[in-house]
């Protein structure tokens, strides 16, 4: 299969173009002129091919596609927008959903292109318990949140059993279709967990169910509250219909000390005597 790169095409001329029209713009003005110059370039008939960038990749296959994609990443040549651009035009899943099996390279186009399509979503909760990479649990949780009701039973048997339990809160709060099992599962572990009270209290304002009021506006109440805390509860009772609007002094908090000091503190939320008017 013959490869192009088109990018490497784009940016010789690109070069050229700019040396002789370099006086007739500003740095900013080119900023947004380039990505013009690249979509006109990918409708411009190339003479060494008789055919367009988009052309070219237009005329293939969905498995010429996919077989060309995987050709540009292994010999590294450079992928164009122009090939991604084609394939995510088709609905090609079933092509690319191999390809989260294969090398880095191949796993992460794949990822890029297929989102968070509902029929990777179950492979992405596979990789993300078989990864060692942070970066890479991030990002299948990333698309997984977005669809987390298909994979909310294995979410919730993942936490039971003890795997990547803070990954799973962090799913099981994102799903629409309420559960108890999964309400009471983060309660308990805001109700338990007073060193990740913000992170906690964001797991129930994202699950949007209001059974949780009282528990935040009783935490919230509570001693040894901190400004990080406060701010996160606060947030949270609110993101579920609540209002809280008794205030708290914090002039004596770290962390709000350094938030003040570097002007971080709107005055509509701090009264002059460094107390919340919320």
């Amino acid at each position: 299969m013959k490869l192009y790169d088109f990018d490497g095409i784009f940016d010789e001329k690109l070069s050229e173009y700019i040396a002789k029209n370099a006086s007739k713009h500003k740095e900013s003005e080119w900023e947004d002129i380039i990505p013009k110059l690249y979509k006109r370039f990918g409708d411009t008939v190339l003479k060494s091919i008789g055919k367009t960038p988009r052309g070219f990749y237009a005329e293939m296959t969905d498995g010429e596609l996919i077989k060309c994609l995987k050709a540009h990443l292994k010999q590294n040549v450079p992928v164009s927008e122009f090939l991604c651009d084609e394939i995510e035009s088709r609905s090609l899943a079933g092509e690319l959903l191999p390809l989260l099996g294969g090398n880095e390279s191949e796993r992460d186009y794949a990822m890029g292109l297929l989102g968070a399509d509902d029929r990777a979503v179950d492979t992405y909760m596979d990789m993300l318990i078989a990864a060692d990479s942070e970066d890479l649990k991030n990002r299948c949780v990333d698309y997984i949140k977005e669809k987390a009701d298909l994979v909310a039973k294995k979410a919730l048997k993942n936490y039971e059993n003890g795997v990547e339990r803070e990954y799973m809160l962090e799913i099981m709060s994102r799903t629409v279709l309420k559960n108890d099992d999964i309400f009471n599962i983060l309660l308990k572990e805001f109700r338990t967990d007073d060193e990740n009270i913000p992170m906690r209290a964001s797991y129930l304002a994202a699950y949007g169910d209001e059974r949780a009021l009282p528990y935040l506006l009783d935490k919230i109440d509570g001693e040894g509250i901190t400004f990080v805390d406060f701010q996160e509860l606060k947030y949270a009772i609110e993101a579920l219909g609540g209002v809280y609007t008794k205030e708290h002094d914090f002039s004596d908090d770290p962390y709000y000390q350094i938030i003040k000091s570097h002007g971080g503190i709107s005055p509509d939320i701090f009264t002059d005597s460094d107390k919340t008017e919320n």
